[in-house]
């Protein structure tokens, strides 16, 4: 028993020997545990120990996290109590007799299933505005890249093709055409606007024309488009035709009749609809016999004012609240009737029936001093916190109180918006010394602030033009009606009535950008570039249809290039070249010499200029074949001169250009030709060069020596070389450049004919020298002899160095006939 005793006291000192040098000799931290939390860490370990290559990872895990003072057991068994659910998964069912649970549990579900169905919906709603915001933006960039590549570049005259063409009745021919029903409409009321034009001092109504068409084809859209347009234009400028259009639409004067005929249409066109709403509802609206704008607008408010949740103030007539009257007989643009209905109940409404007549009564529809800060300190004080957004309208039309304020509870249109805008803009210098509402201020707003996202454009283009034009932003809204393929054609002819009218804002250059801003402009005023907006357009079917784009070419007539050079004569000349219609476009000379007019004798007098300009580009682009008068024949000499000893070949360079020379020589032979001399000399030479070259390749070689003694080109005798020589030297260079063939051919020929005649009978006549038996031949050898070596002496005495080929071929052949 004391040995036991011993042994237990030994290991009992050996294990606070072991604690004691782990206390002071290791970084490893102190764990107190008694013997039965030993075991069972021990068994646990040894149950998860693998036999072989087990992952220490846990062993390691639990070091790492007792350093700091965690249990990994505890942890372990923590986590797993945690039950992991996902965020919106349907609470567990509970008993059926737990009738509180299971109410609490389903209001649970169908909030949580409220909360997804939400979120999913969400998600969708936030992708599909995103991809719609990637293919608007796309869509905008894809056609500036378009309307870049279109006109861009220093040439700004370049054309494609495509159409149709109008006879000189201004009736189109049946062909194939690219222009569809509505460009083909549009593109024959040009036609006609441009007949009148030149036929008469007095110009049509090009708009009117434009809205015809729209009527004829009964196209909705089309029609208010050119409603609005007539109306925009039908304004007196004062400045008259002669004035920039900068100067005339920078005027205050123009844009306060830019603004009263906006408002005007924007009230007729209510106007309209009221009616039409009415119309369709007289059993509900009960107009009534009585005709005018009261019975209009009370019947209409009898049909829509009960949906509408406000609270009226002040008072009633004929049952229905008396700002709301008055304002929509404002909105109709009848204020004798608004008048009618404040007069009415003048007794109610406190200073403002002052303040309404003042307003109706002056031309500028201005308070004076006094009653503008009355009006506006009344607005501030009481009306602004009224609950009738009808009264605080109108309010803000006669007195001009808060531009800044939409009135969304009754302009939930774009129509209502923009007509309560426009009333409140101001032109005059204000003494009390607040900001003003400008029309600057307005344009900045739709275009700039707003712009096209807002309003999207691409999916209701017809919109977006309607607020930029009835804003005075015609450029702008051209410009962007232009980016839209199948509504381009309306933005062209948008631009042509507007120029017309003097109402479109030019850049100073043809070859600046479809839209720009030059310094000093307005903030909101564009430039637009007519030139290359007609050129956009036009190349769709000028190639095809030339007459037609001479037409849309004709209102370039007063605009130039930046070389200096007539728009419209720039324009035909490169129609001319792209086309190669000239007859049809210049016209042509008859064989009498008399020239049938072209399509552009009936746009000006002066067709020669045209036709100079069209023979220089012609040139300058080594077009030398359609070149024209002493240019002309000047180039068709150099033409000539390349293919003269070549042989005849059908449909050939050489044949074609034979026919056209030989043409325009029978002209010449019967009427007057302004040439000069040695263009003239030159052209008939070459002609007969080519006919002595036609009787070489034929072997007609008697012909051939004839041909070319009647020219007195070549010395035939020695006593003719030294004057063909000095006569040589006034020949032009296209006729030196064929001497090598002209001595080579006429060589050739010598020799052919005394091989021939050396290789004859006796009894076979000379011609000048009679039979063989007297000797003619031997004479005749000998006279062809001479002529060869003539012929050589001459060479040796030109002073123009012939290749040393041909020298060498004339010897070998001249020795040949020895």
């Amino acid at each position: 028993m004391d040995m036991e005793t011993e042994g237990f006291r030994d290991l009992l000192q050996q294990a606070e020997q072991l604690t004691a040098e782990m206390d002071s000799g290791t970084d490893l931290p102190h764990v107190e545990r008694n013997l039965a939390q030993i075991l069972e860490a021990g068994q646990r370990l040894m149950s998860r120990t693998a036999p072989a290559a087990h992952d220490a990872s846990d062993v390691k895990a639990s070091i790492l996290l007792g350093s700091k003072g965690y249990v990994l057991p505890k942890i372990t068994e923590r986590l797993d109590g945690l039950k992991a659910t996902t965020t919106f998964e349907p609470l567990e069912p509970v008993r059926d007799t737990d009738i509180q649970g299971f109410l609490k549990n389903e209001r649970e579900n169908a909030l949580l299933a409220v909360i997804e169905q939400t979120r999913k919906h969400t998600f969708e709603e936030v992708e599909r505005h995103q991809w719609e915001s990637m293919q608007n933006e796309w869509e905008r960039e894809k056609q500036k890249i378009l309307n870049t590549l279109l006109g861009s570049g220093p040439d700004t005259f370049e054309f494609q093709q495509e159409t149709e063409s109008m006879s000189s009745e201004g009736v189109f021919t049946h062909g194939r055409s690219n222009l569809d029903h509505i460009e083909m409409a549009y593109a024959r009321q040009v036609y006609v606007y441009n007949e009148d034009v030149v036929a008469n001092s007095i110009r049509p109504s090009l708009v009117d024309l434009f809205l015809d068409v729209a009527r004829k084809l009964d196209d909705k859209v089309m029609i208010d488009l050119w409603e609005m347009m007539r109306c925009m234009t039908d304004i007196p400028l004062t400045s008259g035709r002669g004035s920039l259009p900068g100067a005339v639409r920078r005027s205050k004067e123009t844009q306060r009749l830019l603004v009263t005929r906006a408002v005007q249409h924007l009230e007729n066109n209510f106007c309209q609809y009221l009616k039409k709403i009415v119309c369709d509802n007289l059993e509900q609206s009960r107009l009534g016999g009585v005709p005018g704008t009261y019975s209009l607008v009370r019947s209409y408010l009898k049909l829509q004012l009960p949906a509408m949740a406000f609270v009226a103030e002040d008072c009633r007539l004929d049952g229905q609240p008396v700002w709301a009257l008055v304002y929509f007989c404002l909105r109709c643009g009848d204020m004798k009737a608004a008048q009618e209905v404040i007069s009415k109940v003048s007794h109610q409404l406190g200073d403002f029936p002052g303040y309404f007549q003042e307003y109706i009564t002056n031309p500028q529809h201005r308070l004076s001093v006094a009653n503008d800060t009355k009006i506006k300190l009344q607005y501030r004080r009481v009306v602004k916190n009224s609950q009738d957004p009808f009264k605080r309208a109108v309010y803000c039309i006669v007195g001009q109180c808060d531009p800044n304020e939409d009135h969304t509870d009754i302009s939930d249109k774009i129509d209502d918006y923009l007509w309560l805008k426009l009333l409140q803009i101001e032109f005059e210098a204000s003494d009390s010394g607040q900001e003003q509402f400008t029309l600057e201020n307005l344009q900045k707003l739709l275009y700039e602030d707003y712009g096209e996202n807002h309003f999207q454009a691409y999916q209701q283009p017809m919109l977006y033009t309607q607020v930029l034009v009835l804003t005075g932003q015609f450029e702008a809204a051209i410009e962007f009606l232009s980016r839209v393929e199948h509504l381009r054609h309306h933005a062209v002819h948008m631009a042509l009535v507007l120029f017309e009218s003097n109402l479109l804002f030019l850049p100073p250059s043809c070859q600046a950008p479809l839209l720009s801003q030059e310094q000093g402009d307005p903030p909101c005023l564009r430039r637009l570039n007519l030139a290359r907006l007609i050129m956009m357009y036009t190349r769709k079917f000028e190639a095809t249809d030339a007459r037609e784009a001479l037409q849309y070419f004709f209102f370039l007539r007063n605009l130039k290039t930046p070389s200096g050079d007539n728009l419209f004569m720039s324009c035909v000349s490169e129609l001319v070249l792209e086309t190669r219609e000239f007859e049809m476009l210049l016209g042509r000379l008859e064989k009498d010499g008399k020239r049938l007019p072209g399509a552009i004798d009936k746009f000006c007098q002066d067709t020669d200029k045209i036709i100079e300009l069209v023979a220089r580009d012609t040139e300058a682009k080594g077009m030398f074949e359609e070149a024209n008068q002493d240019k002309a024949v000047s180039l068709l000499n150099k033409l000539l001169s390349k293919v003269v000893s070549l042989p005849n070949n059908p449909d050939g360079t050489r044949d074609r250009l034979k026919a056209q020379a030989v043409a325009m020589a029978e002209r010449f032979r019967l009427v007057d030709r302004n040439m000069t001399a040695a263009n003239s000399g030159t052209f008939y030479l070459l002609l007969d060069l080519m006919t002595f070259f036609d009787f070489c390749h034929t072997s007609s070689v008697d012909n051939a020596l004839d041909v070319m003694k009647q020219l007195k080109l070549l010395p035939f005798t020695p006593e003719d070389v030294e004057h063909r020589v000095n006569s040589f030297r006034n020949y032009t260079d296209e006729v030196r450049r064929n001497l090598p063939d002209i001595l080579l051919a006429v060589m050739n020929l010598f020799h052919s004919k005394y091989m021939s005649i050396r290789n004859t009978g006796p009894q076979s006549p000379v011609p000048g020298q009679g039979s063989f038996k007297d000797g003619g031949k031997d004479m005749y050898l000998n006279y062809l002899r001479s002529q060869a070596k003539t012929l050589i002496m001459f060479a040796g005495m030109l002073p123009y160095r012939l290749p040393g080929d041909v020298n060498a071929r004339l010897v070998q052949i001249e020795v040949l006939m020895n």
